[in-house]
């Protein structure tokens, strides 16, 4: 094995409230906080061990508070299946968390393309099963 996926860091304004949106998008809790709340990592309850586990494994999510906002469209963005509901089902109870629905220029696709709270771009997909 050369390498896993991890990790991804995500700056924000509101690392804490960023954490809340997301934990409650993945079923994610706080794996851990700097003192005052300036960066905030969120994991997989169902795998805390993370770093150390062989294999895949669920990435974690840092948030860290930088001074500058978002201005343009993200070069990466994350992309969630649903895996208990329908695509229609899951867009709405992530716009009722606090989600938007974006342009970003798709045109007519199979996803549904959305912000966080704090303008990041983020794509709910048909549903997979594995």
């Amino acid at each position: 094995m050369a390498a896993k996926f991890t990790e991804l860091a995500i700056d924000c304004a509101d690392p804490q409230g960023l954490a809340r949106f997301w934990c409650a998008v993945l079923d994610y809790e706080v794996q851990s906080e700097e003192e005052g709340g300036d960066v905030v990592s969120i994991g997989s309850p169902e795998v805390p061990e993370g770093r150390e586990r062989p294999g895949p494994v669920p990435p974690v999510l840092t948030f860290a508070r930088v001074p500058e906002g978002k201005m343009v469209k993200n070069r990466l963005h994350v992309d969630v299946n649903p895996t208990d509901r329908d695509q229609e089902a899951e867009v709405r109870r992530l716009l009722d968390l606090g989600a938007r629905r974006a342009d970003v220029g798709q045109g007519e696709v199979s996803w549904v393309t959305l912000t966080d709270p704090e303008g990041n771009e983020f794509c709910v997909l048909a549903t997979r099963r594995p």
